[in-house]
């Protein structure tokens, strides 16, 4: 078992303790993206007004953007033995850390009910077939507590399941995949021309999607021996993302005409339809999905919450976020679709500048031999409190939140005069990281 004190989270891995195999790091990207979240991401696709050509375009282009950061910062792990939120501590300071690693707390409860409404609906669906009816409250719970418990036990028993539980799944939904084109369905064909407002809302949804593992990146990177090769790192990061998240967004838009709406119950039922005979394997899959998710999700939420400065066992924390990312889901099961979307456009907003501080702030030091060393052979200490940085990151997040989000909740005036095209996340990435990057200059 993980070291479950709050101490082994805000210090590096020692040397005797990073031997993670380097197959690791693909797992770990790719497993957490084998769920039903990216076959509603495809079908959402079609209800926004694409149609299969705008939309496979859409779905290349907003994941390999919103992968490859995620990739680069992979390669911080290795050579700094952090945490990711840890290892931003460099640029934001010790205090500066704190008020993203909160949100990315916030964050992973929010993941936690995204992933679970649709994982306990497969298992209602599966146990009903078995003559064993379930209240979706206690369907949930049994989820949600399988996953509580893989995230206490931390890192090592969360890798495995990604390894192993991660490639039975592959072999699942392939198997559906299959069946699904055998099968057939209807093109989906466009009605009008697809405007480029809608296209970039789309594409940002689907950069969302990938960016969104930003914040998780080495934290399951940080066992790797420091000398891991940072390419080979990188590459088998972006080959996770992108083979697991680009074919299921695919395969959504491909049966979007088959579903009733892009729900989890519309989804679920399509699958147990077309899967005939094969239909309880496909509801065991989508439910078992929910674990290598959230067990990710717990367990970096947990590292998050001490981060943020709240310094308690990591066992509390982990079932403080299972069990807020419980009510969530419970609470907002019947808005799935709506607030899905909202969910995944909103979290950009923050997410993106701090990426853009922390990739510049990494890659323009040195990177590996920057962690390893200061400019006289001294270890490189983080700043104590509050730095310039971490004031580049309020100030971009909050500036892009108000000119730029486009939400049912709030639309910003330039997304608003765009016709609800949204170029938040690139603005918030690029304004984040150069406005860093010249202060670094002076």
């Amino acid at each position: 078992m993980e070291d479950l004190s709050a101490a082994a989270v805000c210090e590096p891995v020692p040397a005797s303790r990073k031997t993670m195999p380097l197959d690791r790091v693909f797992w770990s990207h790719f497993s957490p993206n084998l769920g039903p979240g990216g076959w509603v991401t495809g079908a959402l696709l079609v209800s926004l007004g694409l149609d299969l050509r705008t939309g496979i375009l859409a779905i290349l282009i907003g994941n390999i953007i919103g992968a490859i950061p995620v990739a680069l910062a992979a390669a911080v792990g290795p050579a700094t033995g952090l945490t990711q939120m840890e290892a931003s501590r460099m640029a934001l300071g010790r205090i500066g850390v704190r008020p993203p690693s909160f949100l990315n707390w916030l964050y992973c409860v929010g993941w936690d009910a995204v992933n679970n409404v649709p994982a306990a609906a497969a298992l209602m669906a599966l146990l009903a077939l078995s003559g064993l009816p379930l209240p979706f409250w206690l369907a949930l719970g049994i989820l949600a507590s399988t996953q509580m418990v893989a995230s206490i036990y931390g890192h090592h028993v969360v890798q495995a399941l990604q390894k192993y539980l991660g490639a039975m799944l592959l072999l699942v939904f392939a198997l559906i995949g299959v069946t699904f084109a055998a099968r057939g369905g209807a093109i989906v064909h466009a009605t009008h021309p697809v405007s480029l407002a809608t296209f970039l809302l789309a594409v940002g949804i689907l950069v969302s999607f990938n960016l969104s593992w930003a914040t998780y990146s080495s934290d399951y990177t940080r066992y790797l021996p420091a000398n891991s090769a940072p390419k080979t790192v990188i590459a088998l990061a972006l080959a996770g993302l992108l083979t697991s998240a680009v074919p299921f967004q695919i395969l959504g838009l491909l049966t979007a005409t088959s579903i009733a709406e892009p729900s989890p119950t519309a989804v679920i039922a399509s699958l147990q339809h077309a899967m005939g005979p094969l239909g309880p394997l496909a509801l065991a899959a989508i439910a078992l999905s929910s674990i290598t998710g959230n067990s990710f999700n717990d367990n970096t939420a947990s590292y998050s919450l001490i981060s943020a400065g709240i310094h308690i066992p990591r066992v509390a924390a982990a079932i403080i976020t299972a069990t807020l990312g419980y009510i969530l889901a419970v609470a907002g099961a019947g808005q799935y679709a709506s607030l899905y979307t909202d969910y995944l456009l909103v979290t950009m907003y923050w997410i993106a500048p701090w990426c853009g501080i922390v990739l510049a702030d990494w890659y323009l030091t040195g990177g590996h031999s920057a962690a390893k060393s200061g400019p006289y052979g001294q270890p490189l200490i983080p700043p104590q409190g509050w730095t310039r940085d971490a004031t580049i990151f309020v100030v971009t997040s909050v500036l892009t939140v108000a000119l730029f989000s486009t939400s049912s909740l709030y639309t910003g005036p330039v997304a608003r005069y765009l016709g609800g095209a949204d170029i938040g996340y690139y603005v918030g990435f690029f304004a984040a990281a150069i406005w860093y990057a010249a202060g670094r200059r002076k």
